[in-house]
């Protein structure tokens, strides 16, 4: 059988295989791109004999703001142990503070920039302590007796908000306080009691309190209180998880973390819980924002499951449209 307006299909499919590329037909083009499909799996080329998974991973998360909003304090998981690193605002020059054979959570940056708090973990303990931003000069200010996590800066810098341990036996959660400890005189006292207390976070004018409280198993919110822990009110009133809250420097708008989209994400409010805002799509578990010092991005870590292994990384999203 012959095609009289066909041209030998030999030197038409030679002729697509270097330039200039003339097909004459599609036909010939079908032709031609089928026999370089065939000669493909006898080069190698484009069938696998394996599939590549990803070997190494990392774990940083938990972010603070130096108070001019140059650098940052952060955790990075560094031989089995959370230790506490600086870095620069853009993610570059890090450098690790603590080295010793204990974890290290929840790190806040002071108010004057030179001292940094964390919770210090180690044999069981949970101890509220300071060292100095260069990772000197170590002092704890709770008693081991006392399981105490999330410490937060006042805003003056006298004192710090934190919260007893609401993970004791997990993953059942049993009843959190939130305390209040001079830094000075180490006196303490309770402003936020019943229930399960997390999370607490001063307003920019020290006159107000944000924290996350559960209702029931499955539900948590964000509530906001007077700063001697009278008059809390539920903002988020959501039937997702919301937990984290930060404050805005100018104490607008808080901003928040919440599975009300399935996965976690931060999401930003009015400081009296309107307009709700979704900050920015990501894939993962989004969790503790942190403001930026001129409110123009947020901060966050996001953990996903990678493979084999878990990543957390530091991710930012600036809060009025997307800018580098």
């Amino acid at each position: 059988m012959t095609f009289p307006n066909v041209p030998d299909l030999k030197e038409e499919i030679a002729m697509t295989k270097s330039p200039p590329f003339r097909v004459h037909s599609p036909l010939v083009a079908l032709a031609a791109a089928a026999c370089l499909l065939l000669q493909a799996p006898a080069r190698g080329q484009r069938v696998a004999v394996s599939q590549a998974y990803q070997l190494t991973h990392t774990a940083k998360y938990d972010p603070s703001l130096s108070p001019d909003g140059k650098r940052m304090v952060y955790i990075t998981v560094t031989e089995g142990r959370e230790q506490l690193f600086v870095m620069n605002a853009d993610g570059t020059g890090a450098v690790q503070l603590t080295r010793d054979d204990a974890d290290h959570e929840d790190p806040a940056w002071s108010p004057d920039g030179k001292t940094i708090a964390f919770v210090y973990m180690k044999d069981g303990l949970e101890i509220i302590s300071l060292m100095n931003v260069d990772g000197s000069g170590l002092r704890r200010l709770t008693p081991g007796s006392v399981k105490a996590i999330h410490p937060n800066w006042s805003p003056d810098g006298r004192q710090l908000a934190y919260c007893t341990d609401d993970d004791l036996a997990p993953p059942r959660k049993n009843d959190a306080d939130i305390v209040v400890i001079d830094v000075n005189t180490l006196q303490t006292r309770t402003l936020i009691t019943g229930g399960v207390n997390t999370y607490p976070a001063w307003s920019p004018d020290g006159k107000r309190l944000a924290f996350r409280r559960m209702l029931g198993e499955m539900n948590s919110e964000v509530f906001v209180a007077n700063a001697d822990g009278s008059g809390a009110h539920n903002l988020t009133n959501h039937p997702a998880f919301d937990g984290w809250p930060a404050w805005s420097p100018d104490g607008t708008r808080i901003a928040f973390a919440s599975n009300r989209n399935s996965s976690y994400q931060i999401f930003m409010m009015n400081a009296d819980g309107s307009d709700v805002r979704l900050l920015a799509n990501t894939e993962g578990r989004a969790t503790a924002p942190q403001w930026g010092r001129d409110g123009a991005r947020i901060y966050f870590p996001v953990c996903k499951n990678v493979d084999f292994g878990r990543d957390c990384e530091i991710f930012a999203a600036r809060t009025e449209g997307f800018e580098r």
